[in-house]
C-alpha cells in the first residue's frame, strides 16, 4: 500500500492487488494512509498454486487491472 501511495503522489499510475482474504486489512491501510487507490482482489489463496492455476487468476484480473489503470481518475 505504501508503494502505491508513494506512486501516486509522483503521478504515476498504479493499481493495489491482493487476494480478497485482505480486503479488510487493504481497506483499512488506506484509510488510515488516507489514500484510496485503484485495487483490484483476486481468489484466495495463492499459495501453493500451479502456474497453470495462477496464469488463470490473471486473466480473470487482467481486464479489471486494466480498466483501473486506463479508466477516469
Amino acid at each position: 500500500m505504501h508503494d502505491i501511495s508513494d506512486l501516486e503522489r509522483r503521478g504515476i499510475p498504479g493499481v493495489f492487488v491482493a487476494t480478497v482474504e485482505f480486503t479488510s486489512a487493504a481497506e483499512a491501510q488506506a484509510a488510515s494512509l488516507g489514500i484510496d487507490p485503484a485495487r483490484v482482489y483476486t481468489e484466495h489463496p495463492i499459495q501453493d498454486r500451479t502456474d497453470e492455476e495462477m496464469w488463470e487468476i490473471a486473466d480473470k484480473a487482467v481486464d479489471e487491472l486494466i480498466a483501473s489503470l486506463t479508466g477516469p481518475q
